[in-house]
């Protein structure tokens, strides 16, 4: 049974939802993309998705296009994320990693031996932004033949056919967009989320976590309420571009716990 798939049924057992922070692997600099992920963990976090960077970031935001173009200069690459993880599970053969990124770097490695490797490495998920359902029987064939869960994203705009095709191929748990356009745009409409993920459920027989908009620990909340999981990226991205040198740690460390009360309020209130 996969890491993520345990970390679920845990929490479910608990009456409890996942916070799922997000990262760029190599921001703010590279020797701390290992430091962090453990800080994640120790604040709260249930699973961690570490964004692989690329240099055409289509579907982020300003916010992580500008972290994947710093983790870039820094000379983060693909193979250099991939060694992150391992380190990490040097001191932590528990927490599900998922790696999130585009098509091109894993390309040039080849799916299968990205899959080895990552396999190797302690990967648990990936999620390729680029790799429309339609398209992915040979990337999911690839992850699950070496047991990593091929995650995909839904959207609002998403169709019937489009959660039927996901729910063919995805493991692990899907990652629902609550809005329309890229990371860190727009405003939640709560009512509207509420009303789409038990369609998604039903669909995928997954657990739904869903991003894009939540930035403090009231968004959480209302967002546990109604979801499997909470993902948060772009406010974390942003916390790490403020914090002056040297805080980053403890500032990031401070947000995750405010988001981790408003996870966990959630069930306290249900």
């Amino acid at each position: 049974m996969s890491r993520i798939k345990t970390t679920f049924e845990r929490l479910q057992a608990r009456g409890k939802k996942a916070l799922i922070p997000f990262i760029t692997a190599g921001f703010p600099r590279l020797g701390l993309t290992v430091p962090l992920m453990h800080t994640l963990v120790e604040a709260g976090a249930d699973i961690i998705e570490l964004g692989v960077p690329f240099s055409d970031p289509m579907a982020d935001g300003p916010t992580i296009q500008r972290s994947s173009e710093r983790a870039l200069a820094n000379g983060m690459n693909l193979r250099k994320v991939l060694e992150a993880v391992a380190n990490f599970r040097g001191d932590d053969n528990d927490t599900p990693v998922v790696l999130m990124g585009y098509a091109n770097p894993i390309e040039a490695m080849g799916l299968d031996d990205f899959a080895k490797v990552a396999l190797d490495a302690g990967v648990d998920g990936v999620l390729v932004v680029d790799y429309p359902p339609e398209e992915s029987e040979a990337f999911a064939a690839a992850m699950l033949a070496q047991s990593l869960d091929p995650i995909f994203l839904l959207a609002p705009t998403s169709s019937a056919a489009r959660f039927e095709q996901v729910g063919r191929l995805a493991h692990g748990y899907v990652y629902y967009v609550s809005l329309k356009g890229v990371t860190g745009s727009g405003q939640l409409n709560m009512a509207e989320v509420a009303a789409r993920i038990p369609e998604i459920r039903a669909a995928v027989g997954l657990p739904v976590g869903v991003g894009f908009g939540i930035r403090d620990a009231a968004t959480a909340a209302k967002m546990a309420a109604v979801a499997d999981a909470v993902v948060v990226g772009s406010r974390i991205i942003e916390e790490l571009e403020q914090a002056p040198a040297g805080e980053e740690l403890t500032r990031v460390a401070a947000l995750v716990r405010e988001l981790r009360r408003g996870v966990d309020s959630a069930g306290e209130k249900a």
